[in-house]
Parts: C-alpha cells; sequence; structure tokens
C-alpha cells in the first residue's frame, strides 16, 4: 500500500525484487499537474539510506517532469535505514553497504525501472550518489530498459570497469575527493571512450548540501549536464 510521506508530495511505495522477490520500499515522486512529463527516473541512495536529502533530489528531479522513484536498497538487512552523517552513522552505514553489496543490484534496480515502464514512460533513467554511483554504473551495463545514467562520485566503477554500459552514460567525480583517486578516472577514461567522465574542482558528496564538503557550483553544473543528458540522450 502506498503511504504519503509528511509534509511532502511523495509517497512510499513497495518494489519487489526482480532476483529474488524481497520487498523493498521506495519513495515516489511524481511532477506536477502543470509540468509536462519527460519521463522516469530512478534514483539511487548513497550509503546513508532514503535520507530527506535523497527525498528532496526526488522532489526536485519530478519538478523537473520527471516521475521518480528510489528503493531503499537496505530493506533486507535493515528496513527503513537512514543516517545522518555523524561518525557513529557513518559506520553503520558503511556496515550496512558492505552487507548489501551488489548482489541484488540488478534485480533490485531492474523492478524499480519496470515499475516506471509500467506508468508509460517511454524513457527511463538512472542516477545515483555515492554507492548510488556504482549501483547506477551497474544497472547502465545490467539493466533493461535504461536510456541514460549519470553516475556521482561511484568508488566501485573501477571494480567493474570491464562491463560495458547499455545506454549512455556520464560520470561525475570531485578531484579532490580522496576515496577515488584520479588515477582510477583517467582509467576509467581510458577503457570507455563513449562514456563522458567529468572531474570538478571538488570533494566526495559534493552534491549533498547536508555535507561540509557540499560544493555549490559543482552541484549546479553537474545537475545541468544530468539533466541535458536525460532531455538529449537517445533521441
Amino acid at each position: 500500500m502506498a503511504q504519503t510521506q509528511n509534509g511532502r508530495k511523495g509517497r512510499t511505495i513497495t518494489l519487489k525484487s526482480r532476483s529474488d522477490g524481497a520487498e523493498l520500499a521506495a519513495y515516489h515522486a511524481t511532477p506536477p499537474p502543470s509540468i509536462d512529463r519527460k519521463g522516469g527516473l530512478v534514483l539511487v541512495q548513497e550509503i546513508f539510506g532514503v535520507t530527506d536529502h535523497i527525498r528532496d533530489l526526488c522532489d526536485g528531479f519530478a519538478a523537473d517532469g520527471y516521475e521518480v522513484v528510489a528503493p531503499s536498497l537496505y530493506d533486507r538487512e535493515e528496513p527503513g535505514f537512514e543516517a545522518s552523517y555523524s561518525d557513529e552513522d557513518i559506520a553503520r552505514a558503511m556496515k550496512l553497504r558492505d552487507a548489501a553489496g551488489f548482489t541484488h543490484t540488478k534485480g533490485d534496480i531492474q523492478a524499480a525501472i519496470d515499475f516506471l515502464h509500467t506508468r508509460n514512460n517511454l524513457r527511463v533513467h538512472i542516477t545515483g550518489y555515492c554507492y548510488g554511483g556504482s549501483v547506477a554504473w551497474l544497472a547502465a551495463c545490467r539493466c533493461k530498459g535504461l536510456t541514460s545514467a549519470a553516475g556521482y562520485y561511484g568508488r566501485h566503477v573501477i571494480d567493474f570497469i570491464g562491463e560495458e554500459p547499455k545506454c549512455e552514460t556520464i560520470l561525475h567525480f570531485g578531484e579532490q575527493d580522496q576515496t577515488i583517486p584520479m588515477d582510477w578516472v583517467r582509467e576509467i577514461e581510458a577503457e570507455h571512450p563513449e562514456v563522458r567522465v567529468y572531474v570538478y574542482d571538488a570533494d566526495h558528496g559534493f552534491n549533498s548540501d547536508r555535507r561540509k564538503n557540499y560544493d555549490e557550483d559543482a552541484t549546479a553544473q553537474a545537475r545541468e549536464r544530468t539533466l541535458e543528458l536525460f532531455e538529449m540522450a537517445d533521441l
């Protein structure tokens, strides 16, 4: 059953993974009636879960005309998990990320893609941040029905560098990000010349206005490039 989020236009729905049938909660935001619909978007969480920040991002893309779904990828391990940016919560989030890994990535994201297609979205895109940036890369390589993918500072992209995206893909990285060496970024560029890789004078997590690493200019430029990809891909 869908539930409306307090103070938000979005609602919580339930998706069933295509890998093992597990039920995952997901935040679902739709464009206002006054906005022309542009398609569907799967938005993938940071390591911190589907937090207020992630719901804000969903609402923002919905205001741009996209029907957005953000699945809670830790629901097998800890349903409803949402973390702050405290050291203690970061440690908890990292343990959950490691527990979840990427075993069910294809099936979980495929469920979100399929849901958006059932709602008459002919074009479905994906974006993700941190852990979600790596998930977005894998979804571009493994899932069906995606029009484009935009991944933000996905540390594990390098681990799956041998896989090939099936849709137009761009990647965003921060030059000051100590968790993703620039050597890795250049290796990804060399291996995948078809993928547009953008590097900003910013740190890991630059897109989150809840974090000390937030960079307004990098966020605005990356969002502009991501929206341009969504609108122009597969035309």
